[in-house]
C-alpha cells in the first residue's frame, strides 16, 4: 500500500474505559471498543500512530511531540481520583521534525517539543495505552489551537498529508475527541451516567450515521449546521473531523465502521474506524471553501501559493442565501423557512415536479416552536397545542413552496408525522381541513415515536411547479 493515511480512527480521551471501565457498562463497552480497533490498527501494519488530540490545547500555534521516548506519570486533572497513570511511549522525532516544516510551509506558527517532564495529555495517553500497549507502533501527536478555525485546520491536516508522502510512510490518523463534549459539572455516581442532553445525543447520532456510512467530509462539513442547532456552542468539537478529513483526503470514499457508542460522564464517546475504500459514497453533500495555505488571519481563506502574497479572497463559511434561490441542480433554498437540521435542503425540483423536505412548525427567526415543545431538554412530554404548531407547519410550507415558484393549491401529495395519532389528530386534520379542502392533495397520516426536534407534526410534500 502507498504512503498516506491508511486509516482514521475516531476514539475519546476520557480516562473512564482505561482506569474504571468496570464500573459502568457504556464505560467497558468503548474499552471493548478500543480493544477491537486496535486489533484493526495492528492488522495494516502501518509505520506511524499520528495524534491529534482536542485535550491538548495550544495558544500560540501548533505543537509537535518529537521527544523519542517520553516517560511520566499522568494523573488527569478533572478525574484524579481515578489514579495515575504511568507511560513510556516510543515517538518518531523524524516525522515531527517533517511535520513542523511542512506547517511552516503552509504558512502555519508551528514548533515542535521535546523536553522530559513536557506534559502529554490525557487524551493522548489514554489512545496510546489502549491502541497501541506495547509500543509496537511509534507515534507522534500534535496538538489543537484553541483559536484556530475551520482554515488553519484544514491546512494542518494537508501539512501532516505532505509529510506522509515526503517521508513515505503509511500512517493511522487518530483523533482524540468527544462528540458532545457537555461534561456533568458535579460529580455523579457511574450507574447516573447518561449524553448530558437529547439534542446532543441527537447530533452524535447523526454524526455516527455519517461516519458509519463512511461519509468522513460530509461529517466534517456539517459542523456548519451542529453550531447552528446545539445548545453550547463549541468549535472544539468540528476540529477533529476538519483536520481528519484533510489529512485522508477530503472525499467520502471510505468504509466506516462504529465500534460503539456511550456516554463518559455526561460526553458522547464514540469509536470508529474510517478506512479507504473505492466504494464509498465518493461525491460531497457541501461545498465548502478549499484552503491550501493559511492567510494568516482566522475566518478567512488564502487562494494563493506560498510565494504569492495577494490577500485573502474568500469567507470561510458560505451561508444560506440572503433571498430565494434554486440552484442549476433544482436545490431550493428557501431563508423564510426554518433552516434544515441536518445535510439536506429545503427542497428540489426534479422535472414538473417538487419534492419539499420534512417541514416542521419552528419559527424561522429564532426556532422556537408555535403551542410550545413536546418536551424541554431531557424531560417527560408537557402539554402542547397541536393546532398552533400544524398552521406554523403549513405557513412554513407555503414559504418553501413560494421559494420554489409553486404554491399551496398546486400540492399533489402530503405524508403527516404524528408523534401521537391519538392526541393530535383531530385538531390537526382540523386545521388541515382549512387550507387543503379544495386541493385535492392525497394524503398518508403516519403515527411515529418522535421526530428530530421537540415538535409534534411534520409534513412531507410533492408538489408541481413549472406552467
Amino acid at each position: 500500500m502507498s504512503a498516506g493515511a491508511i486509516k482514521g480512527l475516531i476514539v475519546p480521551g476520557l480516562p473512564h474505559p482505561l482506569l474504571a471501565a468496570d464500573k459502568n457498562e457504556g464505560w467497558m463497552r468503548i474499552r471493548k471498543a478500543f480493544e477491537a480497533a486496535r486489533e484493526e490498527v495492528l492488522a495494516c501494519d502501518p509505520d506511524l500512530l499520528l495524534i491529534y488530540s482536542t485535550l491538548w490545547p495550544s495558544v500560540v500555534g501548533h505543537q509537535i511531540q518529537a521527544h523519542p521516548e517520553p516517560e511520566w506519570t499522568h494523573v488527569d486533572e478533572l478525574f484524579h481520583d481515578l489514579g495515575s497513570i504511568p507511560y513510556k511511549f516510543r515517538m518518531d522525532p523524524e516525522f515531527a521534525e517533517g511535520y513542523c516544516q511542512a506547517a511552516r510551509k503552509r504558512r502555519l506558527h508551528a514548533r515542535t517539543v521535546a523536553y522530559h517532564g513536557f506534559p502529554i495529555d490525557t487524551g493522548s495517553v489514554v489512545a496510546l495505552k489502549l491502541l497501541n500497549p506495547d509500543n509496537a507502533v511509534p507515534a507522534c501527536i500534535v496538538s489543537s489551537n484553541v483559536y484556530s478555525d475551520r482554515a488553519e485546520t484544514v491546512v494542518l491536516g494537508k501539512a501532516a498529508a505532505d509529510t506522509m508522502r515526503r517521508q513515505n510512510k503509511r500512517v493511522v490518523a487518530i483523533v482524540v475527541t468527544s462528540l458532545s463534549n457537555r461534561l456533568f459539572t458535579e460529580f455523579i455516581e457511574p450507574s447516573e451516567d447518561r449524553i448530558h442532553s437529547l439534542k446532543d445525543d441527537e447530533w452524535n447520532r447523526k454524526v455516527l450515521e455519517f461516519l458509519g456510512d463512511g461519509r468522513l467530509e460530509d461529517a466534517a462539513q456539517l459542523s456548519r449546521e451542529i453550531h447552528k442547532q446545539v445548545r453550547v456552542k463549541k468549535v472544539v468539537n468540528f476540529k477533529p473531523f476538519w483536520w481528519l478529513a484533510a489529512v485522508m483526503g477530503q472525499h467520502n470514499d471510505y468504509q466506516g465502521k462504529v465500534y460503539d457508542y456511550a456516554p463518559i460522564y455526561g460526553a458522547g464517546a464514540a469509536v470508529v474506524s474510517l478506512t479507504p475504500s473505492p466504494g464509498g459514497v465518493g461525491d460531497k453533500e457541501f461545498d465548502e471553501e478549499n484552503v491550501e495555505v493559511y492567510g494568516g488571519e482566522r475566518n478567512v481563506l488564502d487562494h494563493a501559493g506560498p510565494q504569492d502574497a495577494s490577500p485573502p479572497e474568500a469567507a470561510l463559511v458560505q451561508e444560506a442565501p440572503a433571498t430565494d434561490s434554486t440552484d442549476p441542480a433544482g436545490v431550493v433554498h428557501a431563508p423564510a423557512a426554518p433552516k434544515p437540521v441536518g445535510a439536506y435542503p429545503h427542497a428540489r425540483k426534479v422535472g414538473e415536479l417538487l419534492f419539499v423536505s420534512g417541514v416542521g412548525p419552528r419559527n424561522p427567526a429564532d426556532d422556537s416552536i408555535p403551542g410550545g415543545p413536546v418536551r424541554k431538554g431531557d424531560k417527560a412530554l408537557q402539554d402542547y397545542d397541536i393546532e398552533a404548531q400544524t398552521r406554523a407547519v403549513i405557513d412554513n410550507l407555503k414559504a418553501v413552496l413560494k421559494a420554489a415558484g409553486s404554491s399551496l393549491d398546486r400540492v399533489v401529495d402530503v405524508t403527516v408525522f404524528l408523534i401521537d395519532m391519538d392526541r393530535d389528530f383531530h385538531g390537526f386534520n382540523r386545521v388541515y381541513g382549512e387550507h387543503f379542502k379544495d386541493v385535492g392533495a392525497t394524503r398518508t397520516t403516519l403515527a411515529i415515536r418522535a421526530l428530530p426536534t421537540p415538535i409534534a407534526v411534520e409534513f412531507k410534500v410533492i408538489a408541481a411547479v413549472g406552467d
